[in-house]
């Protein structure tokens, strides 16, 4: 009995190392798990920061290349443009300089002569051509020669020509003559279908070409023609848009890096950051057009000088074949202004797409002129008489403006959260809470802090470890073994009961440390999310604050900007925005 007992007990020993090494074992797997769920998170962040990388890498590759195709297609296009009318340049650079070598007399009219004819020669179908052979027969007093040019330029270009014969005239002082083209001209307009030409007539009024019997034909036919198009609804409404066009191009950009924790747990985000914008640009829109007006305009006080201005404007100004290839090239500095955001780009290519148009109604020409001069050839000083007209739409559109960020304040500025959290290889997803900053900021603390606790917690209890379910086999052993074995041999019995009990019990003792091991993780990695979650509730109540404080200021330049757009309508001299000064020479003349 003693052997039994003996080796019984070296049994036990040996049964006891293996569970010591086993509990050890456990233990170090544990403790491997833990380093494992550590390095998932480390892999977790770091995957989503690459991702974040590279997905700006390649948005900044796109624009990048955006920009390179778009300077490679404005090459492309200005050497198409170059090649199809570059001989009209010559013609243009021509045109004023004839005119100026009649005045300084140092040009012969044989050599003159023969200039006019090789244009004529070299540039079929362009109308300035005649003109120019009608300039050198009028100055070797060939009559004939000189109406057959004339008629030959009118064939090609009948409103061109008018206006170039106008302005040739009125700068030889032919007041009369010069007059009798100008109505010549008007006549023969459709106020709501005008050529690209007219841009000239309002570069005259700027410059008060015409003198004072021609400006006030062009103040009684221009306001005849606005009285007519603004009994038109839609007309006056096509303005407004355009004219909100503008301002909308002005808006600034997302404020964001503001307010980054708004951004993160706002859902109100976007509307916050859209009307701050909008509130910002009624500064932008201010220095704009306080710039535009306070412009300081020197006029010429040589008649001659000031038309041979607006003549340059007027044969430089390029035909309509050229139109598409100038919309392209605009659509493609659009692109490399914006920096390669072709939604940006395309968005301001059609807010002036009427620039490109072959026909324009007299109040789109105000508005083009206003809005973007360089597209149709007018100077600041016509910009500027433009923006006054233009005063009724441009109010219009800046209260609509107003009112529109205004009205989308949201009345109700909330707090969102409801992240996934990896915990030993399960997730624990927070329910979406929602917290209104309506109520005190301590209120909202204790209602998040209730939120996680009570989502957290059941979380974490699943984690314990469940003796109940791990016990019952064990009792059912051991009393089988006292059932089988006591049968026999109650003491031996008793001995395989303990053992097994025992082997058992270290067993389940590890799996409890294991567990409670896992609640403590579980618990630590929660807790600092919660205290996470509260931190970033405290900074976004901050960021709210400052938005309402930097959104109030941006709104209280509106007043000053509503003001300024008022006083346009007493920008240029007298009630009507078309009247101009004449010119030193007629002045003393008369």
């Amino acid at each position: 009995m003693s052997e039994v007992d003996y080796a019984l007990h070296q049994k036990v020993q040996q049964v006891s190392n293996l569970v010591v090494r086993l509990s050890e074992q456990v233990g170090s797997v544990s403790g491997q798990v833990q380093a494992v769920e550590v390095n998932q998170q480390q892999t977790r962040s770091e995957l989503k920061e690459l991702r974040d990388e590279f997905l700006a890498f390649v948005r900044t590759a796109q624009l990048t290349a955006n920009v390179q195709r778009a300077e490679t297609r404005v090459g492309v296009i200005q050497d198409q443009v170059d090649h199809e009318f570059g001989h009209h340049k010559t013609v243009r650079r021509t045109a004023v300089g004839m005119l100026q070598a009649f005045d300084l007399g140092l040009v012969s009219e044989d050599n003159v002569r023969t200039v006019g004819d090789q244009l004529m020669i070299q540039t079929p179908r362009y109308w300035l051509a005649p003109a120019l052979v009608a300039l050198a027969s009028w100055s070797a007093d060939d009559r004939t020669l000189c109406e057959k040019a004339v008629e030959e330029a009118f064939r090609r270009s009948p409103d061109r020509t008018s206006l170039f014969f106008a302005l040739v005239l009125r700068r030889q002082n032919r007041r009369e003559a010069s007059v009798r083209w100008l109505r010549h001209y008007l006549l023969a307009q459709d106020p709501a279908a005008l050529g690209r030409e007219f841009a000239v007539i309002l570069e005259s009024i700027a410059q008060g070409a015409f003198g004072l019997a021609g400006r006030e034909l062009l103040n009684n036919t221009l306001a005849g023609w606005r009285e007519t198009l603004m009994d038109s609804a839609e007309g006056q409404q096509k303005q407004i848009t355009r004219w909100r066009e503008e301002i909308d191009s002005l808006v600034q950009p997302s404020a964001a890096a503001e307010f980054p924790r708004l951004v993160q747990v706002c859902p109100q985000w976007p509307q916050l950051d859209w009307v701050l914008a909008r509130a910002r640009t009624q500064q932008v829109v201010l220095d704009k057009y306080r710039a535009v007006m306070d412009r300081e305009f020197q006029p010429s006080d040589r008649l001659e000088d000031a038309v041979d201005d607006i003549l340059d404007r007027l044969v430089s100004e390029y035909d309509n074949e050229e139109l598409p290839l100038r919309r392209d090239l605009a659509f493609n500095h659009a692109v490399i202004d914006h920096g390669g955001d072709l939604d940006a780009a395309r968005h301001a290519a059609d807010a002036d797409s009427a620039s490109y148009e072959e026909t324009l109604d007299y109040l789109t020409v105000q508005t083009t002129a206003a809005l973007n001069p360089a597209a149709i050839g007018t100077s600041p000083a016509t910009q500027r008489l433009a923006v006054a007209a233009c005063q009724e739409w441009f109010l219009q559109a800046h209260a609509g403006f107003t009112r529109d960020y205004r009205a989308g304040v949201p009345q109700d500025v909330q707090a969102r959260f409801g992240t996934a959290y990896t915990v030993a290889a399960q997730t624990f997803q927070l329910p979406p809470w929602h917290g209104s900053f309506t109520r005190p900021l301590t209120d909202l603390e204790v209602s998040l802090t209730s939120h996680w606790d009570q989502h957290m917690e059941p979380f974490i209890a699943s984690y314990a470890y469940p003796w109940g379910k791990k016990a019952v086999p064990l009792a059912m052993v051991l009393v089988g073994i006292m059932v089988i074995i006591g049968s026999f041999s109650v003491a031996i019995a008793l001995v395989a009961a303990a053992v097994v009990g025992g082997v058992w019990g270290l067993v389940l003792r590890n799996g409890a440390q294991a567990a409670q091991r896992l609640q403590d993780n579980a618990r630590k990695i929660l807790q600092q999310a919660k205290l996470e979650s509260l931190h970033h509730l405290r900074a976004a109540s901050a960021e709210l604050t400052d938005w309402n404080t930097k959104q109030r200021a941006a709104d209280a330049v509106e007043p000053r900007c509503r003001e300024l757009i008022k006083s346009l309508d007493t920008a240029s001299r007298g009630g009507s925005p078309f009247e101009g000064r004449t010119v030193a020479k007629e002045e003393t003349a008369s």
